[in-house]
């Protein structure tokens, strides 16, 4: 088994060279059989540290390399993209994690750390070694895309791409357009923009030619992979609902969000009808809400005279609250900067008093919104928890803090409006489960990665806009819009779909058909061939997760590139302070 392997041992930065000694690795590594190379640098994901590999492959002629850094799922596919350049296969490169599974873990101990990284370089070096040359399958693409979800993010993300050229499948679960948008009465930065922005927006998707936008209805059924996809919409009509079936590549999730109900805060809502929440506010706000735009007292009708706004009314509260969230909502500080501004502008004598906790106002000029407010049009914020709200004598009246001043604070109110968070929709768990998507720790859709990759999802294929994910304002919810819309057309730029081959595979010598590992496979990617009774994998669905070689009584399942003799002989480099034989 003759090989030429290059090592390449990453800094990170201070993030591995903090706590291992770099140069130990890799002078340990050069001494290693086989390898032909080992060396450092600061930033090997860097193009100078990329040049680095580049020089070396070609000056030593290696057929093979391992870059021993950061965990692969961020940098793999970079180093492979880089092997493949040099006319090497892409798939005897490997990257060995000696930070997140290394440094990070052995801060206050840099001896052990450096021999632990010594050790996962050596199993990581057997295991490549043995790799085999692969070659991308290849499958064709259906080059139309699904959005679920006709508010702001669905309908940006079908413009973008039906302007690229491709049809779109826009499905929106009322019977029109524009989501939570609807009630809105203003954005930050312009109090009137919302009406015309949206109603152009929703003329512009109902005339698209690429666009073809189903109304009352739902996705009921998906199944397929990246590219060949198909979905089962039902619509909703007068009489029996009328379902289709639809051929598409690609799916964009954008379903948006509710707000937390305030039955949830006992302590603020038993008030009485004149504590409401924000988006009842803004509906108020709405020339087209149900008050035609005007203010007023949901007991009589009456024109508030003083109205307090409670932010963060349910919102980063305690891991162990039951009555709230944990994560801030983001956009309520703005919305309560813009509301009492509204306020003030249509009740000049009124008085508009705020508590909050602390203001977040990041963003290019949001801050100036927020001091303007306090400013120019008297806006009274009292940095304080609200403790709690009850009706009094025909009024509702606020118990809180001031905290800067130092004194409990009582206010008699004509009016409350209650700040409260937007959480995922109640449907969204069984979007989840149709779509294979991972869900965070708050109930929203995951994305693949925070940083490398916000908008994909693991499920391949299918990706992310808006308020599905998280809380976030209209701008960044059309930004990250356009970007799942970019995902999509480089996705179809491609002229075939490149399949990943280290995918599980099937001895059917081996296989009894039990059926075992379809039922654990959370992709759907095994199923039982009904002539041959032996398992077969779907190579565009396998994700390599192994779940398959774990259940498999006969031994069956194996992991290209991962297979037992490597796994052996990895566990032998890294278990003996020998070099194995």
């Amino acid at each position: 088994m003759s090989a030429r392997v290059g090592v390449f041992v990453c800094y990170c930065g201070l993030n591995i060279g903090t706590t291992v000694d770099v140069e130990a690795v890799a002078a340990a590594l050069a001494k290693y059989p086989d390898v032909e190379v080992a060396t450092t640098y600061k930033y090997m994901c860097s193009d100078p540290g990329q040049q680095l590999i580049r020089q070396k492959v070609e000056e030593l002629k290696l057929d093979r390399f391992i870059v021993a850094a950061c965990s692969p799922s961020l940098h793999l596919r970079t180093y492979r993209n880089l092997a493949g350049s040099l006319g090497l296969n892409p798939y005897k490169t490997e990257q060995a994690n000696i930070r997140e599974q290394c440094s990070w873990v052995h801060p206050s101990d840099k001896a052990e750390a450096t021999a632990k990284a010594i050790d996962i370089v050596k199993a990581t070096v057997e295991a490549t070694r043995r790799n085999e040359p692969l070659t991308p399958g290849e499958a064709p693409i259906t080059r139309r895309t699904l959005i679920l979800g006709g508010g702001v993010a669905g309908m940006q993300a079908a413009l973008d791409i039906a302007e690229g050229g491709y049809p779109v499948i826009l499905v929106e679960r009322e019977r029109a357009l524009g989501g939570n948008a609807n009630r809105l009465s203003g954005t930050y930065m312009n109090f009137d923009a919302p009406h015309g922005l949206l109603d152009g927006m929703i003329g512009q998707v109902q005339g698209h030619a690429n666009i073809q936008v189903l109304l009352g209805a739902e996705l009921i059924e998906i199944g397929g992979y990246i590219g060949n996809f198909q979905a089962r919409v039902e619509v909703k009509g007068d009489a029996a609902p009328e379902t289709f079936t639809f051929d598409v590549g690609a799916v964009i999730v954008a379903t948006g969000y509710e707000t937390l109900p305030l039955e949830r805060l006992p302590m603020y809502s038993e008030a009485g009808p004149d504590v409401i929440d924000g988006l009842t506010f803004e509906s108020m706000l709405n020339p087209k809400g149900p008050t035609g735009g005007r203010v007023v007292r949901p007991s009589d009708g009456a024109t508030p005279q003083h109205v307090v706004w409670v932010q963060c009314a349910g919102a980063r509260e305690p891991a162990e609250s039951t009555q709230g969230v944990g994560y801030c909502a983001k956009v309520c500080c703005m919305t309560t900067a813009k509301q009492s501004v509204q306020y003030k502008a249509q009740v000049p004598g009124g008085q508009a008093t705020v508590f909050y906790i602390d203001i977040r106002s990041a963003g290019l000029g949001y801050d100036e919104v927020v001091q303007k407010a306090m400013s120019e049009h008297g806006v009274l914020y009292l940095r304080g928890k609200v403790s709690k709200i009850f009706a009094q004598d025909g009024k509702v009246v606020v118990w809180g803090a001031d905290t800067l001043a130092g004194v409990a604070v009582e206010v008699h109110a004509d009016l409350v409006v209650l700040q409260t968070p937007l959480i995922p929709r109640a449907d969204v768990t069984e979007v989840a489960r149709r779509l294979r998507l991972s869900q965070s720790a708050d109930g929203f859709l995951a994305e693949a990665h925070v940083k490398l990759r916000p908008v994909e999802t693991y499920t391949a294929g299918v990706f992310l806009a808006g308020t599905v994910q998280a809380p976030r304002d209209i701008p960044e919810t059309l930004t990250q819009a356009s970007a799942a819309a970019a995902k999509v057309l480089s996705l179809f730029a491609q002229p075939k779909l490149v399949l990943d081959p280290a995918i599980a595979q099937v001895d059917a010598q081996l296989c009894a058909g039990c059926g075992v590992c379809t039922k654990v496979c959370p992709y759907d990617a095994r199923s039982i061939d009904e002539w041959a009774h032996v398992a077969v994998v779907n190579p565009a669905l396998c994700q390599s997760c192994g779940a398959c070689v774990v259940v498999c009584p006969n031994k069956a399942s194996r992991l290209i590139n991962a297979r037992p003799d490597q796994v052996l002989a990895m566990l032998e480099a890294a278990m003996d302070s020998e070099w194995p034989r």
